[in-house]
């Protein structure tokens, strides 16, 4: 038996999956929905999608007979709805003469049963004959064709039942389905909708054309725009249109938008909200944007950007707001109008923490409290306007069901609003956005030269060009921000490192009594420990107090110069931040350990630090944060950061920036309001912005379970191209057969898999992976591998083991030798660490192998073959290696501050060369009706004054580096002048194009 016996998993079963017809398959798998309907829908299944049911298993007897008949030529009889027993009418018996014969078959069949089960050994001894007598009956069907019709319109219809049945619809009544209609452009005029989904009203709501499985969906675009037409003139209500094959659904209301791809069917609720609307939405600009919620004009111009682009049937915007100029704010106010204006019902906010949930859902009850806002986290079952969630919690509620109906539909939200848009959350949690068919609004601090465009593609916008933005230098230029005043601090261990030679006598002694662990060389002592060491493992007493008694000297006072403002230091990890708090005690106990606190993931109840963090006069006022609080934490009082980590992303560095520019009127007493923030930085992150004005950003971490799906995609597909590699075909064999598992653990009935089920459903078909052409690689690699399968997991040790060796096979295929030797070094390694484990029986049977895979002839005439045998020996072994932990190193030794600088200037997000050239497009191309630009766009001569004014106004809009930036353009277009650049940069008009090709001819 297969390693599942659920029907699902039996179903794509690989030999099943080798024998049956796709057609037949999709069958099997209807009749499989109906059936999870009947035992976890609390509503029953109808008597006519029971009877498709049944019509559809005799189907597949009908496919069994014929291919396992003796003669395959053999016509088989068709349905017949005459033989289907008909329901009882109300107040009607069975006769006593029928339950009698009842019985008596009843009693005949379980003897028959009793004589099979004693035959039953004699059958299987006759098993291998009959095999071979099967195999050749199976090959006299395939050479005689198949005449028999599997309706596979049939089953596109019942799979699209379930689906209509999943939004709530029952199709209970005659009208709902094959509804007849006048007005087609055919002979007679008639015609019969697939689908007429109808309202409380009586009036028709939305048609439904279905279109086969095997069909593009679109292919049903106008015959269901026809139909639509057909049924408003019956009936005076233009309806929405689906239509769908069974995998894809699309939804077109054509008065609105044009068609879009949507995850499911609306509910009756929501197609009611979106008919009704038409004659009740308002031009958003009609509604006042109230002062009482946003009165900057920067608020204001984003949110009419917005309503310019929702205005012109685009669904997507993106902002671009500093921190700390009122995102949440900007989003409310825009919900408010929304709402007021008749657009949105029911919106979403979204953030990727609770501690942000938590804020935003306080704003909304502050700034917009009629919209009954519900925090999602805390309060699941609760009804409102507004919902604020956390990613994870939304992914979990949106299978959840209400007597069998989706709580949260396709439709539910007509707007989601994502806190900090950016490409780590779409990856984590695009499902969420790609399921609810709503208005699209992403906020975002990023610089907009730093969002990556693939932020700017989910958003539907050109490349650096957000819906609107309002930047971190025009928000200090303004007054609305206040600027950071940088004083960089050079420690030497954590810029130098520590060298023992350099130490004192005393110190020397100190350092030879250190338990260094792994660090130790043959000596039994280290040498040396490296500056990235300090802070991260080697945690030194001194270090630490100099950073702490500057904080205390030079940071920003409040209560008259007697407490420090309230502080947030950037520690590097949990053991430096708590190493942090217990020195920050030593110093000053008459703080009874209650003025510096650490607040970071492993810190319970962390949320209550946040919470007193954040008010003004309570304690902690030292907040020691480990990537808790770098971003989304809003306390206008913090007045000091102490950066005492590196930091190499340029985006999180400006996030860790915002957290003190917030105004804070009165911070310093009665008219002393907060002008700017300190900034200490003891790990040289400022020089290292300026030499890399970029940054280096993190790779995405992608989970174990992609990246071994993935791997074996890629060494299947090498395989398969190259038959030499796998002469046996066993390994082959084996990595279908473990990726087919894991597709068969997919279920259809989680939201993400329904979204790729087309794709999902093809490769739990074996034969769909026996020769994967370039384009099937690339739907289960970005596609297929990420999504979530319930197939049970080994331990991890075993999969990472996997991974490498897979890598291996990998670099071996690929003739790739360094790969290859740096993964041979990690399985010797690991053969060394095994044979401490030579207690364990199953270590001890593997001796020998693991003695010989230490040989350097072991690798010799290495294979395919040979690695996967090893995989197979050494994954189950892998959990007995003993984990390494590095040791902690606590020091005394004496630091010193090797120098002292004041920044003036603060870096600031620069332009680069491109992104100029684009600025300065879009300025000539808006600019066009101004004297100077007109009279280039005609081919006209400029004046001096005219050209010195342009060359003014293009290097303001490189801003502090326009003169570098317009000198990289000049020198880069080749152009022999000034006016050359801009002429073919803002073009010709076509009579002047005309008269110069006129001269030159």
């Amino acid at each position: 038996m297969p390693y599942d016996t659920r029907l699902a998993a039996l179903l794509h079963e690989p030999t099943l999956q080798n024998l049956l017809p796709q057609a037949v398959f999709h069958k099997a798998r209807a009749i499989h929905k109906v059936g999870n309907q009947a035992v976890h829908n609390p509503r029953p299944v109808q008597r006519p999608e029971a009877l498709e049911a049944v019509r559809e298993l005799h189907h597949i007897c009908c496919w069994l007979a014929r291919t396992y008949a003796p003669d395959p030529a053999v016509r088989l009889p068709g349905w017949q709805d005459a033989l289907v027993p008909q329901p009882l009418q109300p107040g009607e018996v069975v006769p006593r003469q029928e339950l009698e014969r009842l019985a008596a078959e009843l009693a005949e069949h379980n003897r028959r049963a009793l004589d099979e089960q004693q035959e039953r050994d004699a059958v299987d001894a006759e098993l291998q004959q009959l095999r071979a007598e099967l195999a050749a009956i199976r090959a006299r069907a395939a050479a005689v064709p198949d005449t028999h019709e599997y309706s596979e319109a049939d089953t596109r219809r019942l799979l699209i039942d379930v689906e209509l049945r999943r939004a709530g619809w029952p199709l209970d009544h005659t009208r709902d389905r094959e509804y007849p209609v006048t007005g087609m452009p055919t002979g007679s005029g008639a015609g019969a909708v697939d689908y007429v989904l109808w309202g409380e009203d009586g009036l028709p709501l939305a048609v439904v054309e279905a279109k086969k499985t095997t069909v593009d969906a679109t292919a049903g675009q106008q015959q269901a725009k026809l139909y639509a037409d057909c049924v408003q003139q019956m009936h005076g209500r233009r309806p929405i249109i689906f239509f769908s094959n069974g995998y894809q659904t699309w939804l077109w209301d054509d008065l609105a938008y044009p068609p879009r791809q949507v995850a499911g069917f609306y509910t009756r609720d929501e197609l009611q909200r979106l008919v009704l609307r038409r004659g009740q939405q308002q031009t958003p600009e009609v509604r006042r944007i109230r002062d009482s919620i946003v009165e900057r004009y920067y608020q204001k111009r984003a949110i009419g950007s917005i309503f310019t682009q929702f205005a012109g049937a685009r669904r997507k915007a993106l902002l671009v707001m500093a921190t700390g100029t009122g995102k949440t704010r900007t989003a409310i106010a825009l919900v408010d109008v929304l709402q007021r204006a008749g657009w949105v019902k029911r919106a979403l906010f979204l953030a990727d923490r609770i501690s942000l949930v938590n804020q935003a859902a306080g704003a909304f009850k502050t700034h917009l409290p009629e919209s009954s806002p519900v925090n999602l986290v805390t309060e699941k079952h609760t009804e409102g306007r507004v919902y604020v969630c956390t990613y994870p919690t939304m992914l979990n509620l949106i299978d959840q069901t209400d007597d069998g109906v989706p709580r949260f539909g396709v439709g539910y939200f007509d707007l989601v609003i994502i806190d900090e848009a950016h490409r780590s959350v779409y990856q984590k949690y695009g499902e969420i956005f790609r399921y609810f068919d709503a208005l699209l609004v992403g906020l975002t601090a990023t610089p907009r030269e730093e969002v990556d465009r693939n932020t700017y593609e989910l958003f539907e916008l050109e490349p650096g060009v957000p819906t609107d933005a309002y930047e971190l230098e025009t928000a200090v230029a303004d007054g609305f921000l206040v600027p950071p005043r940088v004083q960089q601090v050079d420690l030497q261990f954590p810029r130098e490192g520590i060298d023992y030679d350099q130490l004192s006598d005393e110190e020397k002694a100190q350092w030879e009594s250190i338990d260094w662990g792994d660090e130790a060389d043959e000596r039994g002592l280290p040498t040396r420990v490296n500056a990235g060491a300090v802070n991260s493992w080697l945690f030194n007493r001194d270090t630490v107090d100099r950073v702490l008694q500057h904080l205390m000297e030079h940071g920003h006072k409040v209560a008259g110069g007697d407490r420090l403002a309230k502080t947030i230091v950037f520690a590097r990890n949990h053991d430096h931040a708590v190493f942090i708090e217990s020195r920050f005690n030593h110093h000053y106990p008459h703080h009874k350990g209650h003025f510096a606190r650490v607040i970071d993931h492993q810190a319970k109840f962390a949320q209550s630090l946040i919470d007193d963090f954040s008010q003004q006069d309570k304690e902690p006022h030292i907040a020691i944060s480990v990537d808790m609080l770098d971003t989304g934490i809003d306390v206008p009082e913090v007045a000091n950061l102490v950066f005492f980590k590196p930091v190499y992303s340029k985006i999180k560095f400006w996030q860790m920036i915002g957290r003190g520019t917030r105004l804070c009127p009165g911070l310093f007493g009665p008219g002393a309001d907060k002008e700017d923030f300190r900034v200490f930085d003891f790990c040289g992150n400022f020089d290292f912005f300026h030499e890399n004005p970029r940054g280096i950003e993190a790779g995405d971490a992608v989970p174990l379970g992609v990246r071994l799906f993935r791997a074996r995609v890629r060494l299947l597909g090498h395989v398969q191209q190259l038959p030499d590699l796998d002469p046996e075909g066993r390994l082959g064999a084996g990595l279908i057969d473990g990726l087919c598992a894991t597709m068969s653990a997919m279920n259809r009935e989680n939201f993400i898999v329904r979204l790729h089920l087309e794709a999902v459903e093809r490769f739990q078909q074996r034969e769909n992976w026996e020769d994967l052409r370039d384009d099937d690689r690339t739907v289960l690699q970005q596609e297929v591998a990420s999504l979530p399968s319930e197939l049970a997991e080994d331990d991890i040790a075993s999969r990472l083991f996997d991974l490498i060796a897979l890598r291996m096979q990998l670099a071996l295929a690929e003739q790739d030798q360094h790969s290859l030797e740096r993964s041979r070094q990690q399985v010797v390694e690991m053969a060394m660490l095994l044979e401490e484990k030579a207690a364990i029986p199953a270590v001890r049977a593997q001796l020998g192998y693991l003695a010989a895979l230490q040989e350097s002839e072991f690798w010799e005439g290495m294979s395919l073959a040979r690695l996967e045998d090893l995989r197979l020996r050494l994954r189950s072994l892998a959990p007995f290696i003993d984990r390494k932990k590095r040791t902690i190193v606590y020091t005394d030794f004496q630091d010193s501050v090797l120098a002292v600088r004041e920044q003036e200037a603060v870096y600031m997000p620069k332009m680069t060369g491109v992104q100029y050239e684009k600025k300065v497009r879009d300025y000539l191309r808006s600019h066009q009706d101004e004297a100077a630009i007109g009279r280039l766009r005609a081919n006209r001569p400029l004046s001096p004054d005219d050209l010195a004014e342009l060359e003014r106004t293009l290097i303001e809009i490189g801003a502090d580096d326009g003169q570098a930036l317009l000198a990289n353009l000049l020198a880069r277009s080749g152009a022999p002048s000034f006016p050359w650049v801009v002429r073919s940069l803002v073009g010709l008009d076509r009579s002047a194009a005309q008269a110069a090709f006129s001269r030159f001819l």
